[in-house]
């Protein structure tokens, strides 16, 4: 916003002086709920990923370059890496001094970086990547499989396996390429530029060209089916199924060209040049998750959960978290797209999951607390912000109307599309287009702990 008044006369001896000195960058992007998460001073647009896994030790060999911008002038920045070995930094090709301390990697330049600066980070690393265990007691990050790795990395899990701004708040571009032994395949984000064999490994170079988030990169890798072909939209479709599973999977991950269209149909255009599905047998793992571009499952999918992850791809990668404590933007909306499938498809209405919802007592976890504040992220996962979540959606239905109710989730993910939002915005958006003051509905079901009083 340009300043439209005199400046004052401090200001002005100040944008007079010299410029600011280089100060370090701080050590997380201010998270509540994951401090260390992301970092400050710097934002990165671009990541390389050079990885080569070795399924039979499970030893990974890193080479991350990331192309970032200087926010303001930095005297050294940190990195997101947990474990692993890093055996040299560069920036700008020059070797850069670093240290480790916890998830922290701590990097000087030889020279500070100016407040706009672009610059490049190499950072050559490796060893035998870990999960991570999040407050909820889940795995998370690079989980070794029987045939490989099962690769997740919400919501701390990517700093396992590449150095990075881990923060959903800043989105970058990527380039994988990832060599793994003849006869296996390594699966990331995006569209898949080529795969070449030589000397008994098998190199995978793929491309994610939107912006996404470090919690939605995969790099899983293992035996499996996989199937290729374009949607009558043009989407390039990647499905991988391990075979253990593809007696169950095939008829639901088959069904991913009808789930986009009826998708598109209510949320807008499909965000992405590339879809699919990675369905992978990790019985140790529990969950899904909706991987940019190719959600993954542990396990054969239901149609509902595939429904659910295919709409994350509106709801959480395409439009994304500028907090994790805002995380019910993510799971009450895809949960809310199951009821709509349902709906629409011969089963229950949303009301009727609503209702049904609804009629679990007072103690239920349910009502723990409220949706837009789970409190910690131990509780991020938890069943108010995905059923809660999305029990306020249909009480917004019910009080703009379906013809209003649509238009408001089309334009939520049509006017932030790429980029990141807040529950204030989804607010005022709502309030905008139907022209109603709904202060009261959200402060009740968003923020109001306890069971609401009525429906």
């Amino acid at each position: 916003m340009a300043l439209t008044v005199p400046l004052a006369l401090g200001a002005l001896l100040a944008t007079a002086g010299p410029a600011a000195a280089a100060t370090p960058g701080a050590p997380g992007a201010g998270d509540p709920y994951f401090p260390l998460a992301g970092n400050g001073g710097y934002d990165v647009g671009h990541y390389g990923l050079t990885l080569g896994y070795d399924t039979a030790s499970g030893h990974l060999d890193g080479r991350a370059v990331l192309t970032a911008r200087a926010t303001r002038s930095l005297s050294s920045f940190d990195l997101d890496l947990e474990g692993l070995t890093v055996t040299s930094v560069t920036v700008d090709r020059t070797r850069a001094a670093f240290r480790r301390d916890g998830q922290e990697l701590v990097v000087t330049p030889r020279k500070a970086l100016r407040a706009g600066q672009q610059f490049d980070v190499t950072v050559v690393y490796g060893g035998v990547p870990q999960p991570v265990t999040d407050p909820d007691g889940s795995p998370d990050g690079w989980i070794p499989t029987d045939d490989g790795a099962f690769v997740a990395g919400e919501p701390q899990g990517a700093m396992t396996w590449f150095p990075g701004d881990n923060h959903p708040a800043d989105k970058a571009s990527y380039d994988f390429t990832i060599t793994v032994p003849a006869g296996t395949t390594a699966v990331a984000n995006g569209v898949l530029l080529g795969r070449r064999t030589a000397h008994g490994r098998t190199t995978f170079r793929w491309r994610q060209t939107e912006p996404m988030a470090s919690y939605l990169a995969t790099a899983t890798v293992g035996t499996f089916d996989v199937k290729q072909y374009r949607t009558a939209d043009g989407v390039q479709v990647y499905s991988a199924v391990d075979p253990r599973e593809a007696a169950e999977a095939d008829p639901v991950v088959d069904q991913l060209p009808a789930v986009l269209k009826w998708e598109s149909g209510i949320f807008g255009p499909y965000p992405f040049r590339a879809a699919g599905s990675i369905v992978d047998d990790a019985p140790d793992v529990g969950y899904a998750l909706e991987t940019q571009t190719r959600p993954l499952y542990d396990s054969a999918p239901s149609l509902s959960t595939f429904v659910h992850e295919n709409a994350h791809q509106w709801f959480g990668d395409s439009v994304s978290l500028t907090s994790w404590q805002d995380i019910w933007l993510n799971e009450g909306f895809a949960t809310y797209a199951e009821w709509l499938y349902s709906e629409q498809h011969g089963g229950r209405t949303a009301q009727q999951s609503f209702d049904a919802l609804y009629a679990r007592a007072a103690t239920s976890s349910l009502w723990a607390f409220p949706p837009a504040d789970p409190g910690s992220g131990e509780n991020i996962f938890a069943s108010p912000v995905y059923s809660r979540g999305a029990m306020t959606l249909q009480e917004l239905r019910n009080a703009v109307g379906d013809k209003v109710f649509l238009r408001i989730l089309r334009a939520w993910a049509t006017e932030h599309r790429h980029g990141n939002a807040t529950t204030a915005q989804f607010v005022r958006l709502a309030e905008r287009l139907s022209g109603q003051d709904l202060g009261s509905l959200f402060r009740t079901w968003l923020y109001t702990a306890g069971k609401p009083a009525t429906p």
